[in-house]
């Protein structure tokens, strides 16, 4: 008894410890017959009674994309909006920063309206929330992108996706305010909870203009805890302002008051921040946020991917991928980046034109001479034995020297003077030559010898002389 409670304990500490709020009350997808008319559970319904909120009032979402966060909101008795559940945001490609075109896999930051008709119960992703992206703001800076969701299946492609138990709820919610007869449902998509310290963090940002504009916006919310009431004129989002005129998204923004009450409130908040967030930039003089990749979150919860299906891909925090550095340490990680994405790209252009040039076989590149040049080996040429010529074959006089010549090498015709050379002179024998000698260059004997000539046997004519004269 005693080992099985030491067990329960066990396993109840370890789910405690790997899970957030949403999965102390999961939905099991199994017993749900109808999605679009699910009903919220009993915990849930008793949260909101607790808290002083009807089932159908009104909600409001907030997203933060740093820290993987949706929040939902919704208004109590008071009208002033509470937080009723947070859920980890499974996945959202990209890194910090608004989307601004068509297949750049950023995900939206800013104020989104959320109506009716942008439910989607029949989603490839099980349940979906268009929100609405480009809106006001969006159209009048020129920022494009299409089907931009809240979505199940926990995988993303510019979208906020969550897992199916995860939006079967939160669309659940939506639904039910809609019944209740909010008009629209507001999202608020922030890159981080902007604190602070955190705007002190990303201060070198390139957003960091764009984000400080989304700040008043925030700032509000968090003053009044009401939604604000959002107008975009000269291309700037506007917030809480009272005029007689209309706003241009494109145009210039007519005159406009805060009012009193709202301004006193956000003047004593700015104090404060003001204090806390020169205190913040002494705590990080000379260190930047290093902001990770989509791919470098990917792999700190590569874990989570485990044992489940392809698609189900997590893309974990900027908290947990990211990291504060000293600017120079920064400056050489973003170059050695930068030349492994240009060394990246270069190699897939190289492939598509090798690719083209080879496609169907019509234009297969010839590969280019080296540019280098290189020693030129040349084989060694073997000589073959010399073959006796054949006018030399009838004359057993020829020495074995002579196998020596060319092959190719055609024997000359003795001249005149070697003719002559080989008859003895006037009153003179001639000289036996020694056998090693040529017969061709006969050595006449020294004038006035006195050595007896020995006799000399009748001279061969040569086979070219037989028929000569």
């Amino acid at each position: 008894m005693r080992f099985r409670n030491l067990v329960a304990t066990a396993v109840i500490a370890a789910a405690l410890a790997g899970c957030t709020n949403e999965t102390l009350d999961s939905v099991n997808l199994s017993s749900v017959k109808n999605k679009t008319e699910y009903q919220l559970s009993g915990k849930m319904v008793g949260k909101m009674k607790e808290l002083g909120m009807q089932k159908t009032s009104p909600i409001l979402l907030r997203i933060f994309k740093e820290e993987g966060t949706l929040e939902v909101w919704k208004a109590n008795a008071s009208s002033r909006f509470q937080l009723l559940k947070s859920y980890k945001i499974c996945a959202w490609s990209g890194k910090l920063g608004p989307k601004v075109k068509e297949g750049d896999r950023q995900a939206p930051e800013g104020f989104y309206p959320l109506y009716p008709h942008q439910m989607n119960p029949n989603s490839n992703y099980y349940l979906a929330i268009n929100t609405g992206f480009p809106n006001t703001y969006d159209k009048a800076n020129g920022r494009s992108g299409t089907h931009l969701m809240i979505h199940g299946a926990c995988s993303s492609s510019g979208c906020y996706s969550m897992t199916d138990e995860q939006i079967i709820e939160i669309f659940a919610l939506a639904r039910d305010a809609f019944k209740g007869g909010q008009e629209n449902v507001q999202l608020q998509a922030f890159p981080f909870r902007m604190t602070a310290e955190n705007m002190a963090r990303h201060r070198d940002n390139p957003n960091i203009e764009f984000w400080r504009m989304l700040k008043v916006g925030y700032d509000q919310f968090e003053v009044t805890k009401r939604p604000p009431q959002v107008n975009v004129c000269e291309r700037k989002y506007v917030f809480n302002q009272e005029s007689d005129g209309s706003f241009n998204p494109a145009g210039q923004c007519p005159a406009m008051s805060t009012p009193p009450a709202l301004q006193v409130a956000m003047a004593n908040f700015d104090k404060d921040y003001q204090r806390d967030y020169q205190k913040a930039l002494r705590k990080y003089d000379g260190m930047v946020w290093y902001e990770p990749s989509e791919a470098e979150r990917k792999a700190i919860v590569a874990e989570q991917r485990k044992g489940r299906e392809l698609a189900y891909a997590p893309t974990g925090t900027s908290l947990d991928a990211g990291k504060l550095m000293k600017v120079s340490d920064l400056e050489k990680r973003l170059t050695a980046q930068k030349e492994a994405e240009e060394a990246k790209q270069a190699a897939l252009i190289q492939k598509e034109a090798l690719e083209k040039a080879t496609r169907d076989g019509k234009a297969v590149p010839v590969p280019q001479q080296s540019p280098i040049e290189r020693p030129v080996q040349q084989a060694a040429l073997q000589t073959a034995p010399a073959r006796k010529s054949f006018w030399n074959l009838f004359s057993k006089s020829e020495p074995e020297a002579q196998a020596s010549a060319p092959v190719n090498a055609a024997p000359a015709e003795p001249s005149a003077a070697q003719a002559a050379a080989q008859q003895p002179a006037p009153g003179q024998q001639q000289t036996a030559a020694p056998a090693e000698a040529n017969p061709q260059v006969a050595t006449a004997p020294a004038a006035g010898s006195e050595t007896a000539p020995a006799e000399q046997p009748p001279k061969k004519r040569p086979f070219w002389k037989i028929w000569g004269n």
